[in-house]
């Protein structure tokens, strides 16, 4: 439910991330900046809802979890885990991470699927064209750029298969008419003009929403040879996350919440966003989202981060360097409003040492200890002005308009440097005051009393702003203010800051300065470390192991041995043993009970769900006292660690190994 029914609710989206594998400190940006928003947007008053996840159904899924020899389920698990883990060590303060796993999405999604078919808007056919892996995507020959998919650069596959198809052109002019008669519908404009120009004005081709080459998906109910294809599924997260019932008992979250406020999303997705995603919601009478922003990248010097590139930085990584904060503070001062930015070791070292260390860290460090050194951390307003006075709190004020209009904008980078021109100004006022001169003189003792209050009261003002941001960095400098954050309807006005308050008498290093040379050489050595794995791995992959060749058999010798594939839907350790499984194996419709002496390599519970390599014409026999009616296929390495054999693709129990 809404937190607050007296709030006008705003609900803020990220676009879930692929649950392949560990987020990149570019997917992690687009977390960073939704919880920037969403915060902001709380301190403007909203009851904000700010919802992300994960999108965990797919042909690459499906694929990756065969290589680790693990399931689908138990990938997308590990996967999913690791990137909540990501979003939480950002401090990203989501109200509901979704699933696409859920079994209430996957509910939905079924009905969703349905409910199209019956109206006609899905159809069955049949699909041939070029089909990137990767972003399980289609695309013809012209949306080709260089011959490979223009969205992730890959290699693309002809591929052929029975589908179900959306009519996406039946809803076309009814989206043209409403982008038209929207402006804001979809940010920045450049996007909006790409997605007419290239998509809509030329025509729209329906759209594939089923597969039938691999089974990792949400089945069609009434065709379960096909799953439903990732866009269908993931899309509709937005909807089913906040309690949409396509039979028309939506929640009262639903009712509260929708239209979503702000879809927050990379620029490589913007056409499934603003083309795909709309569409669906007409065919379903849901009404539109107010608005879809696709946002630019983060890129890396050498262009955008890719684990082909070996180029990609995480964001655990930095923060190992840097802290929380000050990435942070990277990511979202860096992103420019339309154009990609830039991340760079060095770039983040220069930020940390003049941005954070000198102009934030420095001006607090001083003003506490001037404080303390001349009033025993007492700070008063001593009511003795001038024309520096006015300056500072006539710059303060106007950049704490500036940063709400900003953030109306969404221009986040451009709010962050206002909140620092706060704090460039309160540099500049110290020097303009010159406190250790003031302090000579008896007679000046108010003077320097107002323009410590003063400096107090501005750092006061700029670090409650600060709080959407840098909410860990905004905490620490109040409280060594000792006071409260500043409530946004209050910062239109200098001088609150309690007269007679007392800072603290240990004032905390905020950011330390960092020596590039220094953390250039902990970067090699870190890079040197890696690189030395990989190689160490691979050149154990690629020596082999020789073992005793046995002899020669002849070929009808080998053909009495039956293999095929099995999945073990049960295991458990034998009771009198200290090395054997005992696993529960589905051969086609058959289930054979297998004693393998596996168990110091693989739990019970690991071995649930894998398909393997069955060699199941084994004359039956007892190990331990249990009954073995056949035998799971391992490798051995030279130290004797055992791997199952696992399929490299999908196939069904009982498939024939030949």
């Amino acid at each position: 439910m809404c937190k607050d029914s007296n709030k006008k609710p705003y609900y803020i989206t990220t676009a879930i991330a692929y649950a392949s594998g560990k987020p990149h400190i570019g997917n992690t940006y687009e977390a960073v900046l939704a919880d920037a928003i969403a915060r902001f947007k709380r301190e403007e008053g909203y009851d904000v809802f700010f919802q992300t996840g994960t999108d965990e159904h797919g042909q690459k899924i499906e694929e990756k979890a065969a290589a680790a020899g693990i399931t689908p389920k138990e990938f997308v698990d590990q996967a999913a885990g690791q990137i909540k883990t990501i979003w939480d060590l950002m401090n990203t303060s989501y109200d509901k991470f979704i699933r696409t796993t859920d079994p209430d999405h996957e509910a939905q999604v079924q009905k969703i699927f349905k409910k199209l078919y019956d109206q006609g808007d899905i159809y069955k056919g049949y699909y041939e064209g070029l089909y990137c892996t990767p972003c399980e995507s289609f695309f013809t020959e012209s949306q080709l750029v260089d011959g490979k998919c223009p969205d992730c650069g890959r290699e693309v596959k002809p591929a052929k298969e029975e589908a179900y198809f959306f009519r996406m052109s039946k809803y076309a002019d009814r989206l043209i008419q409403h982008i038209n008669e929207n402006p804001d519908f979809i940010q920045p404009v450049s996007r909006k003009n790409e997605m007419m120009n290239n998509f809509l004005l030329p025509g729209l081709q329906d759209l594939c929403v089923s597969r039938t080459t691999f089974t990792w998906g949400i089945p069609v109910t009434f065709d379960p040879r096909h799953v439903t294809y990732v866009w269908l599924d993931a899309l509709t997260n937005y909807i089913t996350g906040i309690g949409y019932d396509c039979d028309g008992t939506n929640s009262e979250q639903f009712s509260k919440l929708w239209p979503a406020d702000l879809h927050l999303i990379g620029k490589d997705i913007i056409r499934f966003h603003t083309i795909y995603w709309p569409i669906f919601l007409m065919a379903l009478n849901v009404p539109l989202p107010k608005q879809v922003f696709g946002h630019p990248w983060l890129l890396q010097g050498d262009g955008k981060m890719s684990k082909s590139k070996g180029n990609v930085l995480y964001a655990d990584t930095l923060v190992d360097f840097f802290g929380v904060d000050a990435v942070r503070y990277f990511v979202l001062h860096e992103m420019p409003f339309e154009n990609d930015g830039i991340i760079s070791w060095e770039l983040m070292v220069e930020r940390m040492n003049s941005d954070l260390a000198n102009i934030l860290g420095n001006l607090v460090n001083r003003t506490i200890s001037m404080s303390n050194k001349y009033f025993e951390g007492v700070v008063r307003d001593g009511g003795v002005t001038d024309e520096f006075d006015k300056d500072l709190k006539a710059v303060v004020l106007e950049e704490v308009k500036k940063v709400s209009e900003k953030m109306e904008k969404l221009r986040v980078a451009d709010a962050i440097t206002s909140i620092f021109n706060i704090f460039r100004r309160s540099n500049k006022y110290i020097d303009e005051t010159a406190p250790w001169t003031l302090a000579k003189d008896e007679a000046s003792k108010a003077r320097l009393e107002t323009v410590l209050y003063n400096l107090t009261e501005a750092i006061t003002i700029g670090a409650s702003l600060l709080a959407s941001f840098m909410p860990e960095t905004s905490a620490k400098i109040l409280s060594q203010l000792n006071t409260t954050k500043r409530e946004l309807p209050q910062m239109n006005e200098f001088g609150l800051y309690p007269s007679g308050n007392k800072v603290t008498d240990k004032p905390e290093i905020l950011f330390a300065r960092m020596d590039m040379k220094e953390v250039m050489e902990k970067v090699e050595a870190m890079h040197t470390a890696a690189q030395g794995a990989t190689e160490e791995k691979e050149s154990q992959e690629d020596d082999g192991i020789d073992i005793e060749a046995k002899a020669e058999i002849e070929y009808e010798d080998f053909a009495k041995l039956q293999f095929q594939v099995g999945e073990i839907i049960a295991c458990e350790a034998v009771a009198k043993s200290k090395k054997l499984l005992c696993s529960k194996v589905k051969i086609g419709s058959q289930v054979k009970q297998i004693v393998s002496g596996i168990k110091a390599h693989y739990s019970p519970e690991e071995m649930v769900g894998k398909k393997v390599m069955v060699v199941v014409n084994l004359k039956p026999a007892k190990l331990a006292g249990v009954l073995s009616e056949g035998m799971l296929l391992c490798a051995e390495d030279a130290q004797g660690n055992l791997s199952l054999m696992v399929p490299e693709k999908a196939m069904p129990s009982g498939a024939e190994i030949c």
